[in-house]
């Protein structure tokens, strides 16, 4: 079980440090987002699971676009995947995988500005 990954550990720990660089405590946020302290704390800790309401609350409270928090717990699972598959023999697979996901995935490119556009 230690080496499994669960995914609720690392939304949490994507969450808390979003709130720690912003200098903000578990009492602003639980204020902002309207949800107890002590439940925040458990999903930073990965001990509960949050629902969409809830991400969506917190990242209302932190200032911080949903979709960039699941930016952040999207790199940090392949990171974590990655890591995981070099132990049981799985690195070509899951290179294949994340090849498959790029393919289908338009990425941004750059304008002279340096501004990141998205394809539609």
């Amino acid at each position: 079980m230690r080496d499994q990954l669960a995914l609720r550990s690392v939304i949490g720990d994507v969450l808390r440090q979003r709130r720690m660089r912003q200098g903000q405590t578990l009492r602003q946020i639980s204020a902002a987002a309207r949800v107890s302290l002590g439940y925040i704390s458990e999903i930073e800790r990965g001990q509960k699971e949050a629902s969409s309401e809830m991400l969506a609350a917190l990242c209302t409270a932190l200032q911080v676009p949903l979709s960039a928090v699941l930016r952040d717990v999207s790199d940090r699972l392949v990171i974590e995947e990655t890591r995981l598959s070099r132990h049981s023999g799985d690195e070509r697979r899951l290179a294949l995988a994340v090849e498959s996901i790029e393919q289908q995935v338009p990425l941004g490119t750059s304008d002279r500005h340096g501004d990141v556009v998205v394809a539609a």
